[in-house]
C-alpha cells in the first residue's frame, strides 16, 4: 500500500513518528509492533488496522470462523497479543479485536499508547487495570468502558492471569 500510494518509508516513517529501519522490519514482518504504531502506520497509509493484517479481499459480509483466524499477533514483550475478529471491516467504520493482556509476571510495559481511533472494552476473562488520561482503574470480567484513543492509556495485568478483552477500534469521523 505504501508503495501504490508513492511513498517512501521515510516519508511514513516521519508521519508516524518511529525510525525507517523500524517500518522497514514491520512490513517485512520481522518484528512485533504495538497496536499504536500499526494504527498510525494505517493513518498514514489512509486504511484499515485490519488491512494492514490481513490479506483477504474487502467483501459486505465478513464472516471469519474461528478456525479460519490467525490465533494472535503480536508477543509477549508488548504486553500483549491480539487477534482480528472481522476483515477489513471499513464499512461498518469499527475493527472488533481480542486483546490478550500478558500476566503480570511477563509483563514489562509501563509505556501508555495513543491512536486516533476511539475505543469501547469488555472485559471477557480476568481482570486489569485501565491506564487511563494518568488515573488507574480496576476493570473485571463483565465491566466495559468507551473512550478515546487519542488520550494515553494501557491495559495493565492485575496478576499472573491472562486476561481476554474484547475491544472495538471505532473511527472517529473529523467534524
Amino acid at each position: 500500500m505504501r508503495l501504490r500510494k508513492k511513498l517512501t518509508q521515510q516519508q511514513v516513517a516521519d508521519t508516524v513518528g518511529i525510525s525507517k529501519s523500524m517500518l522497514s522490519k514491520i512490513e517485512n514482518g520481522q518484528t512485533a509492533s504495538a497496536v499504536a504504531t500499526l494504527s498510525k502506520i494505517s493513518e498514514a497509509l489512509e486504511v484499515s488496522l485490519s488491512w494492514l493484517l490481513d490479506e483477504r479481499k474487502e467483501e459486505d459480509l465478513v464472516m471469519l470462523p474461528k478456525s479460519s483466524r490467525r490465533a494472535r499477533f503480536g508477543d509477549e514483550n508488548m504486553g500483549y497479543s491480539y487477534e482480528l475478529l472481522a476483515n477489513r471491516s471499513s464499512l461498518s467504520g469499527f475493527e472488533p479485536t481480542i486483546v490478550h493482556v500478558t500476566p503480570k509476571k511477563l509483563n514489562l510495559r509501563e509505556e501508555t499508547y495513543t491512536h486516533s481511533q476511539d475505543e469501547f472494552i469488555f472485559i471477557l476473562d480476568g481482570s486489569i487495570y485501565l491506564l487511563y488520561d494518568g488515573t488507574k482503574y480496576l476493570m473485571e470480567q463483565g465491566d466495559s468502558a468507551c473512550f478515546q484513543g487519542s488520550k494515553p492509556h494501557l491495559f495493565v495485568p492485575v496478576d499472573d492471569n491472562e486476561a481476554k478483552v474484547l475491544t472495538f477500534f471505532i473511527d472517529n469521523p473529523i467534524s
